[in-house]
C-alpha cells in the first residue's frame, strides 16, 4: 500500500514538473509541419530489466495534435495482463497556447477486455483513453509504468510510430545487468546506439532522435519498416512463464521451442492412432493420405483461442484436443501434426506473421515478437505443402491471402528453419464471370451469370455462403452494381480439390436497368463489376510503388437486345498495357446481340515511384470505361 502511494505522489510530482514545460504550439519549428497531423514534442521510453522475471517499462509522452488526422495518434492504450502489470497512469491536455484545460488519471480510462469473439481463456485486457478533444490543435502528456513478469520479448521502440507523425524528440534507453546480453536491430535510425553505465552499475543502451520530420502518406507505398524508424531488441537469455531458455538466431530460436514448448506432446489415445490408419487404409499418395486427415481433423474439431501465460505459445496436449474436440491455432496445428505422424508423414510446426499485408521476419534478427500464428508444414519431396488448420472449411493445401507469399519459421528436431509459402500470383487469382442477359424495349434486364473464383480469390464468397438465404442475397445485391436487381436464385459450388474453385450462379432480374426516351434505350455496357475509386494524386513522391497483390478480373456479358432496335452510340474499345497492370474494354454487335468483354490484371511488385502517375491513370482510365453508356435506337 506504501509502496502504491509513493509511487502515485511520485507520478503527481514529475506531471508537475512536466507542467513547467511550454507546450505552446507556436514554438514548433516549422520545418516539422510539412505532411505533419501530429508532433511528438517529447518521448521517454526507459525499459529496465531487474531479472528475469522482472522489466519495468517507464513512458512519458507529449504530443501536439494538429489536426483530426492525428486524433488516432493522441489515443493511449496500454496493454495488460497477469503477467503485464500496470503501475500507474497519470496525464493532462494543454491548448494550443500552452495552458492546461483537462486532467486525467487512470480511472478516466476504459479498461475492457481485450476479447476476439472465439477466444475461450484470454486474460489479456486493455486500458484506453482518448481526450476526445476536437479544438485544434492541442497537447497531451501522460506518463504510466508497467511491471512486466517476462524477458523473452520486450516491446520495441518506434519514434515515428505513422505516417503525418514528426519528432522534436524522442529517446529510448534500455538498462540490464551486464550479465544479460541482448542483441538489438536498428532500422531506419539516424543516430547510432549510445553504449555506457548508469550510477546503479546498469549496462544502458540509448537511442535519441531529434527534429524528425513526418513521413509523408503516400498510396500504395511499401510495408511501414521500409520508411519509418524502430529499433528491436532481443535477449539472449531469457524466463517466460518459469521457462528459460536462449537464442541467437532462428536456428536456435526453432530449437528452444520445440525443445521446451512443443516436444512431447504429440501422443494421441491407441484408438485414434488406429483409427488414422484405418481412415487411410488403401491410399497410397502420402499426399492423399495427409488430405483425408486433415478433412478428418476438420470435422472433428472447432476453433477456439487460448492465450493465457505460456499458453500463449505452448500448444494443449494433442490427447487433450483429441478429447475435447477444440483448440487454438497451436494446438490445432499440434493435433494435426500428431494424427499425421501416426501414420509416418513427417510435419513441421511453423509460426508465421499471418494477415492481408504480406510481412516476413529479419533474416537475420530472431526474436518471438514477429508472429503471431501458426501453420502446419508438410515438405513432401518436391512438393512442399502448408495447411491452414484453424479453419473448419479452408480447402487442403490452401493459405489464401492470411499466410501466402512470406517466410515462415519452422520448428524442427534439429532447430529452426526459414521457409516461404506458396505465393498466389495475378494469374492465380483470377476471377471469371459470363452473363447473358435479355434486355427487352421497356429496359427491363433479365438472365443468368455464372462467376468462377481461384486463388485468393477463391473465398470472395466465403462469408455469404455461410449466411442465411436472406442475408445472402442481401449482400449479393450489395455486390453488384445493377439497379433494381432482383436475385431469383443463386447456388453456390465449391470444389475443395487441390486446385480448389468457388462457383457463384445467379439468375436475376432488374426493372428499368435501361432508360427508355424518345424511342432509344440507354444502359451501362458492364453491368457487373464497376471501379469506383482512383489513387489520390501525389507529388513529389518518395516511396517505391507496392502492390501486395496481384489479381485478374475477366468479365463478358451477352445481351440480347429487344427488336426492332440497333446500337447508336457504344464506347470505344480501351487497351492499356503497363507493367503493373493490363486493362481491356471491347464492345461487338453482331445481328441482335451485343457482347461486352473486360479484362482488368493488376500485378504484385515493386516499382519505381515515377509510375505512380501512371497506376493513377489506370484506375482513371478503368472508372471512365466502367462508366460508359450504350444507346440503341429503333428502326433501321
Amino acid at each position: 500500500m506504501r509502496a502504491g502511494l509513493l509511487l502515485f505522489f511520485l507520478l503527481i510530482i514529475s506531471l508537475a514538473a512536466g507542467a513547467q514545460d511550454n507546450y505552446d504550439v507556436s514554438l514548433i519549428s516549422k520545418d516539422l509541419l510539412p505532411y505533419a497531423s501530429a508532433v511528438v514534442r517529447n518521448n521517454e521510453v526507459n525499459v529496465e530489466v531487474k531479472d528475469y522475471d522482472n522489466t519495468l517499462y517507464h513512458i512519458k509522452t507529449a504530443v501536439t495534435i494538429l489536426n483530426k488526422n492525428g486524433n488516432n495518434i493522441a489515443d493511449i492504450v496500454v496493454w495488460h495482463d497477469k503477467t503485464n502489470i500496470i503501475k500507474g497512469i497519470k496525464g493532462i491536455v494543454y491548448n494550443q497556447l500552452g495552458k492546461p484545460v483537462k486532467k486525467f488519471s487512470e480511472s478516466d480510462f476504459e479498461d475492457v477486455n481485450a476479447h476476439d469473439g472465439f477466444s475461450l481463456f484470454w486474460d489479456l485486457k486493455v486500458k484506453h483513453y482518448n481526450p476526445a478533444v476536437t479544438d485544434y490543435p492541442y497537447t497531451i502528456v501522460y506518463e504510466y509504468e508497467v511491471k512486466s513478469k517476462q524477458s523473452l520479448f520486450f516491446e520495441s521502440w518506434e519514434p515515428n510510430s505513422t505516417t503525418g507523425q514528426a519528432v522534436e524528440k524522442s529517446s529510448y534507453t534500455f538498462s540490464c545487468k551486464p550479465d544479460f546480453g541482448i542483441r538489438y536491430k536498428e532500422t531506419n535510425i539516424p543516430t547510432k546506439v549510445a553504449i555506457g553505465t548508469n550510477k546503479d552499475g546498469y549496462k544502458t543502451y540509448t537511442w535519441q532522435i531529434n527534429n524528425l520530420k513526418a513521413v509523408k502518406d503516400e498510396p500504395y507505398s511499401p510495408n511501414a519498416d521500409k520508411y519509418l524508424s524502430s529499433v528491436r531488441i532481443a535477449p539472449q537469455k531469457f524466463s517466460y512463464e518459469g521457462v528459460t531458455g536462449a537464442f541467437s538466431n532462428w536456428k536456435e530460436m526453432g530449437k528452444w521451442m520445440y525443445d521446451k514448448l512443443l516436444v512431447s506432446r504429440l501422443q494421441v489415445p491407441a484408438t485414434t492412432a488406429a483409427y488414422m490408419k484405418q481412415l487411410t487404409d488403401g491410399i497410397t499418395d502420402p499426399k492423399l493420405k495427409a488430405k483425408k486427415i486433415y478433412e478428418y481433423m476438420q470435422d472433428k474439431t472447432h476453433y477456439i483461442s487460448v492465450q493465457v501465460g505460456i499458453g500463449g505459445y505452448q500448444p494443449f496436449l494433442a490427447a487433450d484436443v483429441d478429447q475435447q474436440n477444440y483448440g487454438d491455432c497451436k494446438a490445432l496445428v499440434n493435433y494435426t501434426q500428431a494424427l499425421l505422424k501416426t501414420v509416418n508423414i513427417d510435419s513441421y510446426y511453423c509460426i508465421v506473421k499471418a494477415g492481408s499485408t504480406k510481412k516476413s521476419p529479419l533474416n537475420d534478427f530472431a526474436s518471438m515478437d514477429q508472429f503471431n500464428h501458426v501453420i502446419l508444414c508438410l515438405p513432401f519431396k518436391n512438393d512442399t505443402t502448408f495447411l491452414e488448420c484453424t479453419s473448419q472449411k479452408i480447402p487442403f493445401g490452401f493459405l489464401s491471402d492470411f499466410t501466402d507469399d512470406r517466410n515462415v519459421l519452422a520448428c524442427t528436431p534439429e532447430g529452426g528453419k526459414l521457409l516461404h509459402t506458396p505465393k498466389y500470383t495475378a494469374q492465380n487469382n483470377l476471377q471469371e464471370r459470363k452473363a447473358s442477359f435479355i434486355l427487352d424495349a421497356q429496359g427491363n434486364l433479365s438472365g443468368q451469370m455464372q462467376t468462377v473464383f481461384k486463388g485468393t480469390q477463391y473465398d470472395n464468397r466465403e462469408g455469404i455462403i455461410e449466411e442465411a438465404p436472406k442475408e445472402r442475397v442481401k449482400n449479393l445485391q450489395k455486390e453488384y452494381a445493377i439497379n433494381n436487381m432482383n436475385i431469383e436464385k443463386a447456388d453456390f459450388k465449391q470444389d475443395k480439390s487441390l486446385q480448389p474453385v468457388t462457383t457463384e450462379t445467379i439468375k436475376l432480374s432488374a426493372g428499368e436497368y435501361g432508360s427508355v426516351n424518345d424511342g432509344k434505350i440507354t444502359f451501362l455496357a458492364n453491368a457487373t463489376n464497376r471501379a469506383h475509386t482512383v489513387p489520390r494524386e501525389v507529388r513529389n513522391r518518395r516511396n517505391e510503388v507496392y502492390i501486395n497483390r496481384g489479381y485478374t478480373d475477366e468479365d463478358e456479358i451477352v445481351y440480347a437486345l429487344p427488336a426492332g432496335y440497333h446500337v447508336d452510340l457504344r464506347p470505344t474499345d480501351v487497351s492499356i498495357n503497363k507493367p503493373f497492370g493490363k486493362f481491356s474494354a471491347t464492345i461487338t454487335v453482331k445481328e441482335n446481340e451485343l457482347v461486352y468483354k473486360r479484362r482488368v490484371q493488376l500485378i504484385d511488385g515493386t516499382y519505381s515511384k515515377d509510375i505512380y502517375q501512371d497506376l493513377i491513370d489506370f484506375y482513371q482510365a478503368i472508372v471512365e470505361s466502367d462508366d460508359n453508356n450504350v444507346t440503341l435506337v429503333k428502326g433501321n
